[in-house]
């Protein structure tokens, strides 16, 4: 691995921002320690962890001029938008029309948001990893494990954003690895393997480190361990064996539970943290005052927000009419769309108590990871069983595949349970199938081959700009 681990000068913001650099560089959250400022106590490291978790749920912040916006909207709308699950209305706000159209280019606004935002959730992660506290104490090795969590999620997301996928070529260019803080030093990008043994060293000290089991809105050792099952299956062929034995140990020993049918809808309805382990095993917490707001994933989606984001007929048709998933699908009429289908899973876009929480790892996602790995290792019968919990669990038929076509039911089965929570279009690239879009998206963004460079996202334009040493993605 490249040993020249550096720090990212926030990269294109020195470009973007020009003479409002040093104002970009001094702005710091309400709850956060400042960047390079001595952490000398369990209570400014906790500040400090409090502050690294603020910047995944950011949208508008640390300047009027720059928005920073990853987790909030952007990474779960792509996830669905740029595949199969859900289109734009024809009555809609203007938002991610390029997505739709896959025409986006160096200067499209969400891929620099989403960069700028995952480096500034990993300087948060590396200020808390970095901080000289001594590691002997339980209250700080939890609270370094969290943060070394949020590093290796920072970076799987932009190696997933932004490099070929590792089932492609582990070889191909990946985004720069930083771990330590030095704004004057411009970095190249690591390799994909490179980026991927990182995720992996994180998690596992991760893993090594934490112990206290907190409610849903913090990392433990656990969902840790959950998010390294998911790393493993998009590396594919040669470590289908560490993504179930990752899912394994979630299974058998983080004591978690999916949510009982009759209580799916309310599950989806509760804007809150939850510490009984049902379902969630880690999320983006927002509340009243901590929110996105307009740019939250349930503005975009909520018939009183924008609503610009309808479900696809087909996805809609793949649910029976038993499946308590449909319960969370409205069914009405938008603009030219008659019927339109409405996404409800986050439906407290004008509560007064709370807000929606992101659903960033969820107990069926590892239940449905463990079953793609059994059946990818020639287990059928226990992928078989895994898969069932998930689809009797929310009403479903129980399947009776084997081989190809179980593999097969699994993706049709992760499609259905995270449908709305940004997997689709993941799922589609890490297994080098096409997508192929319906009806009801543009005409020219139909059928998107594999190996179509828009499937990978442009290093935004003012990091070109701003860092001689990094290399564009080709086409762009």
């Amino acid at each position: 691995m490249n040993k020249k681990l550096i720090y990212m000068s926030l990269l294109s913001v020195s470009v973007l921002l020009g003479s409002c650099k040093e104002e970009f560089l001094e702005q710091q959250p309400y709850d956060a320690v400042p960047v390079g400022s001595a952490i000398t106590t369990p209570e400014e490291l906790q500040a400090a962890v409090n502050g690294m978790y603020a910047s995944l749920r950011m949208s508008t912040s640390l300047s009027s001029v720059i928005q920073e916006q990853s987790f909030a909207r952007n990474i779960p709308v792509l996830g669905d938008l740029m595949a199969d699950n859900v289109y734009i209305s024809s009555l809609n706000s203007g938002r991610y029309a390029n997505f739709n159209t896959y025409s986006v280019t160096v200067s499209s606004g969400e891929a620099s948001q989403i960069w700028r935002a995952l480096y500034v959730q990993i300087l948060r992660a590396n200020t808390v990893i970095n901080a000289g506290l001594s590691t002997n104490s339980p209250t700080v090795d939890q609270l370094k494990g969290e943060a070394y969590a949020v590093r290796a999620l920072g970076y799987f997301e932009l190696v997933k954003h932004f490099a070929t996928p590792y089932t492609v070529n582990p070889e191909a260019p990946g985004v720069p690895i930083v771990t330590v803080f030095d704004q004057n030093l411009s970095p190249s990008r690591n390799t994909v393997a490179q980026v991927y043994a990182q995720i992996h060293a994180d998690l596992d000290e991760a893993y090594r480190l934490m112990t206290v089991s907190k409610n849903s809105s913090y990392f433990t050792k656990y969902a840790a361990k959950a998010l390294q099952a998911r790393a493993y299956l998009f590396m594919g062929e040669g470590y289908y064996d560490e993504a179930r034995d990752a899912a394994l140990d979630v299974v058998n020993n983080g004591g978690f539970s999916l949510v009982p049918e009759s209580d799916y809808v309310a599950y989806w309805q509760n804007p809150n943290p939850v510490t009984n382990k049902v379902e969630t095993i880690f999320e983006i917490s927002s509340d009243l005052v901590d929110n996105a707001g307009t740019n939250s994933l349930a503005y975009i989606y909520d018939q009183s927000g924008y609503g610009d984001l309808l479900v696809t007929s087909e996805l809609y048709n793949l649910y029976s009419a038993n499946d308590v998933r449909r319960d969370v699908i409205g069914v009405g009429k938008r603009g030219t769309e008659d019927p339109a289908y409405f996404v409800n899973k986050y439906p407290n876009t004008s509560s007064t108590v709370s807000r929606d929480n992101i659903k960033v790892i969820r107990y069926a996602e590892v239940l449905l990871t463990l079953a793609e790995a059994y059946a990818r290792l020639d287990n059928d019968v226990q992928a078989l069983i895994y898969l069932n919990r998930v689809a009797t669990a929310r009403g479903a038929a129980p399947y009776v595949s084997v081989g190809d076509q179980l593999i097969d039911d699994i993706i049709t089965e992760r499609r259905k349970e995270l449908a709305f929570e940004g997997h689709r279009f993941w799922d589609l690239t890490r297994l080098n199938r096409p997508i192929v879009r319906t009806s009801q998206h543009p005409a020219n963004a139909r059928l998107i081959e594999v190996g179509d460079y828009r499937r990978i996202l442009p290093i935004p334009q003012g990091e070109l700009d701003a860092n001689p040493n990094i290399a564009p993605n080709p086409e762009y």
